[in-house]
């Protein structure tokens, strides 16, 4: 393992979305092979000491990736967790510059949309249609999530009432889509999406434009690391 290299991508993550940057760290060294393919892992305590998270955070990015094929868990002796990615990655992997393009538009679109919903004074059906579509992503299966998650942001961007930023965060969202396509579903950021979905729609009834604004921030930076993290 290259020690300089190592210690670039094993570092600190921030605490606002741990789990999908601890993703994106893993990812991002064995793609560039810091730790080569049949390569073992630094052990769990080193890694989450490296990282600045829990084991449990640790464990269970360890264990998306295992699920996703990346790693594969060995026991006994000479166990710890190693590398199966192959060198011809069977992933589809678009160029880095649209990855970068659809995230930095969404971010510019989504952050303000948010913010400027929850500057307006909302009609009573408005608030029911959030309330709505926070439920239905929430309650969602996993086949459906994405379905839901899409239809859950479009609902923000309509409670700004201006339809050309709602046609625009819709063709946003269809190049996004197809990027999401292309990484496995994963359960905890289901679970992390949820929560911060709930605070994002929670600032927007209540007004909170700052916090609207800083939790959709939040929520976006989650989905754009695991992105960077499976396709660039």
């Amino acid at each position: 393992m290259d020690p300089v290299l190592a210690d670039a991508l094993f570092r600190p993550v921030r605490a606002g979305n741990a789990f999908e940057e601890t993703m994106e760290r893993m990812l991002q060294a064995i793609r560039l092979g810091v730790v080569p393919p049949g390569g073992r892992l630094p052990p769990e305590r080193e890694l989450s000491a490296r990282l600045g998270v829990s084991r449990v955070t640790l464990r269970e990015a360890l264990r998306a990736l295992q699920e996703s094929g990346h790693v594969e868990s060995r026991r006994g002796r000479y166990g710890g967790t190693f590398v199966r990615l192959p060198a011809s990655d069977p992933l589809p992997m678009p160029p880095p510059g649209d990855v970068e393009d659809i995230l930095t538009l969404r971010y510019t679109l989504e952050t303000g949309a948010a913010e400027v919903a929850a500057s307006r004074s909302l009609t009573p059906q408005v608030r029911r249609h959030l309330r709505t579509c926070l439920a239905d992503c929430a309650n969602a299966p996993t086949a459906d999530y994405r379905r839901t998650d899409s239809r859950l942001h479009l609902a923000i961007a309509e409670a700004t009432a201006a339809p050309s930023l709602t046609a625009t965060v819709a063709d946003a969202r269809t190049r996004l889509n197809a990027l999401l396509a292309a990484i496995p579903i994963i359960p905890t950021n289901i679970d992390h999406s949820d929560d911060q979905h709930k605070t994002i729609i929670d600032a927007i009834l209540d007004g909170d434009a700052p916090t609207a604004r800083s939790a959709m921030s939040e929520h976006l930076a989650g989905t754009a690391a695991l992105l960077r993290g499976f396709l660039t």
